[in-house]
């Protein structure tokens, strides 16, 4: 059965759902997005999602034509009308139609388009022997400029960073800010173990606000670890006990060798796996129900 995707208020099936070529998310990357996701039939942290859409929305002067509620009422019917318990949950908003000049003003309407659909983003075995990474040229954006806490459709800065990834045939890449510390992955924000210390790059330094990010720092601060964000070079990479990264489709996954050095013995680190297992757990049992309790 083919999925259906929800814009802006019907239901299409994939093969049939389509934007004007007039969209200026299309024509400019003006728009935002949001990536949840759904496990055992709960949607989970959905209301940290919906706040973060809106938020990007606001910096852009972006109006959703939806309020919160019927945002998330609008979720639940997609998610309803594909039958499904376990999704990845894509969310589009763009500018909406408007002529070939780059101006809003020329937009009088944004859309809203909603896939739901299963997605693995790394294979399992990724997740029992760790990830590659390299860091690459690419620098992440300034906040003056595209600024990294919006979930901005313009993700070129990070699109040119995974085809560095993919020609030195890794998985995914580190992005440094313009003074060249440590900012995020193309696609998730980075973590190291050091000690008893829990350490990842502030927002401030280029990183996005994840979602994942916080639950992890919660979760690691349940485990005793001391967590904090702070400025990381690649020596602090290179030298860490442990490392991983997290993300809504990544989950958290550890890393074991940066620009060809083992991270500590190579193998993924026991603060990890324990809280790949705790996040895991805690996914699947919390969230807002699907289906009603």
């Amino acid at each position: 059965m083919s999925i259906e995707v929800y814009i802006d208020g019907d239901f299409y099936p994939k093969e049939e759902a389509k934007i004007s070529v007039f969209d200026h998310g299309l024509l400019y990357g003006d728009g935002v997005f949001e990536g949840t996701r759904a496990y055992n039939g709960r949607i989970f942290e959905f209301d940290a999602h919906i706040d973060r859409l809106y938020d990007s929305a606001k910096v852009l002067a972006l109006t959703i034509s939806l309020n919160k509620e019927e945002m998330k009422e609008a979720h639940l019917q997609t998610l309803r009308r594909n039958e499904l318990h376990d999704a990845y949950i894509r969310t589009v908003v763009t500018r909406g139609a408007g002529d070939l000049g780059l101006d809003p003003k020329k937009c009088p309407q944004s859309s809203v388009i909603i896939i739901a659909d299963r997605i693995i983003l790394y294979p399992p075995e990724f997740y029992e022997k760790g990830l590659r990474l390299v860091t690459v040229p690419t620098r992440r954006n300034l906040a003056e400029a595209v600024n990294p806490m919006i979930k901005s459709l313009n993700y070129l800065n990070n699109v040119l960073a995974k085809m560095e990834a993919n020609l030195a045939g890794v998985p995914e890449a580190i992005m440094l800010n313009q003074e060249g510390y440590v900012a995020e992955c193309t696609g998730d924000n980075i973590f190291i173990v050091k000690g008893d210390n829990l350490i990842t790059p502030a927002t401030a330094y280029g990183a996005l606000r994840g979602i994942t990010r916080n639950v992890t720092m919660e979760l690691a601060a349940e485990l005793g670890l001391t967590v904090r964000e702070a400025l990381l070079t690649r020596y602090d990479l290179y030298v860490a006990d442990e490392c991983f990264l997290t993300g809504t489709a990544a989950e958290i996954i550890p890393v074991v060798e940066i620009d060809g050095r083992k991270i500590a013995s190579g193998t993924p680190g026991v603060y990890t796996h324990r809280l790949e297992k705790r996040f895991r757990q805690k996914a699947q049992e919390e969230g807002a129900p699907i289906y009603g309790d």
